[in-house]
């Protein structure tokens, strides 16, 4: 696989001035995560500060109502409120067994950037932290944690005002400042070797999934769903899978609301192009982007997603904001369970396989818990 390619997605797109510090990210990547020292380390704190294993929950209650048995694997349970820690932990890790004194991170949700700043705050890196404003306005709370936890948060105000736009000047900060400086890339896409070691850090999931589903049941799951934005919670869930009769299912942030408005989704609608150093689907400049999830509000996708729906590895659909919202709703009043936006897209379409009866058993990704969405929740729902 050269630079990191999938099916011909992914490599590494990128100026001259990027090409020799990635070579070297690469090279430090590959060789310490084999290290006992470093798999000791990761291992002990994934179970010590973050909170693994994350339990397997079977939700029986939504399983009656709908005719098949639904599981979630419970990262909302992680500290922090997502799977986000995994990876955060994982590339800190790196960084400062590579010798680097700053983390720099983009954040959608404010998810990725708690998690980076936590890092930071353990390994006593300085953080520093970009959110598109429209993102930090409305996940104003993330913002106050990362703040709290020592990270500087610069709001970006340039093109869209999102995570794409945050990503662009992560980006720039990183060539300018490779030297004392890591780019904690918050999901599975950018340039080699960004998705794969995004990926490999974030597989704890479907490893402890697979492990727990079969020691449950005595099988594996006919299906296993999980909301794309950028794709490290569904990678992290499908990669231990990938060479059992598992159906994949992606559920991205988009489709048609009520009034009408298509909004696009990049595997559903978009076309293969290059964006932030990779080759993946993209959507055009035209194509508005959006989501009621900050954290799925992004143009494009990770390159081994890509490759999933050319090969047809893995079904990906549009969810609307409505259908989300209904999901955030319906698994908090059926379970006790307060799913974060990003998540409630995977829930989702759950349920509407559910519906279908296409599966038996379904195994979700509960990515994340839904504190940060309450200001957005309680704009739509009328609970009086």
């Amino acid at each position: 696989m050269a630079d990191g390619e999938f099916g011909g997605y992914g490599g590494r797109h990128v100026p001259d001035p990027l090409r020799e510090p990635l070579d070297e990210l690469a090279a430090a990547y590959d060789e310490v995560r084999e290290t006992d020292a470093f798999r000791e380390e990761f291992r002990a704190l994934l179970e010590e500060f973050t909170g693994r294993p994350t339990p397997l929950y079977h939700a029986r209650n939504l399983s009656e109502r709908y005719g098949a048995d639904i599981y979630l694997k419970r990262e909302d349970l992680l500290h922090g409120g997502a799977h986000k820690i995994n990876n955060a932990l994982g590339q800190g890790l790196l960084a400062k067994h590579a010798g680097r004194e700053r983390l720099i991170a983009e954040t959608g949700a404010g998810q990725h950037g708690v998690a980076t700043a936590m890092v930071g705050a353990l390994l006593g890196l300085e953080t520093e932290i970009y959110m598109g404003k429209k993102d930090a306005e409305r996940q104003a709370m993330n913002v106050f944690r990362m703040r709290l936890l020592g990270a500087e948060v610069n709001e970006v105000t340039r093109g869209g005002a999102g995570l794409a736009d945050a990503v662009d000047v992560a980006l720039e900060d990183f060539a300018e400042n490779v030297a004392d400086t890591h780019y904690l890339v918050g999901s599975a896409v950018g340039p080699d070797p960004f998705p794969r070691m995004v990926r490999d850090f974030q597989s704890v999931i479907g490893e402890e999934a697979r492990e727990q589903f079969r020691e449950r049941t005595g099988a594996l799951p006919d299906a296993a769903v999980a909301c794309v934005g950028g794709g490290s919670n569904a990678i992290g869930l499908f990669h231990a899978f990938r060479d059992d009769e598992v159906a994949f299912y992606g559920a991205e942030g988009g489709g048609e609301g009520p009034d009408s408005t298509r909004h696009a989704a990049p595997l559903a609608s978009g076309t293969d192009d290059v964006l932030h150093g990779m080759k993946t689907r993209v959507l055009g400049d035209d194509v508005e982007v959006h989501s009621v999830s900050a954290g799925l509000d992004y143009p494009g996708v990770g390159p081994e997603h890509a490759m999933f729906r050319a090969v047809g590895r893995c079904e990906y659909t549009a969810v609307t904001d409505d259908e989300a919202l209904a999901a955030f709703r319906e698994l908090s009043e059926t379970e006790g369970i307060i799913p974060a936006l990003e998540s409630s897209h995977a829930v989702a379409r759950a349920i509407q396989l559910a519906e279908e009866g296409a599966h038996d058993s379904l195994l979700v990704n509960l990515s994340g818990r839904g504190d940060k969405d309450m200001e957005t929740a309680a704009a739509k729902f009328d609970l009086e």
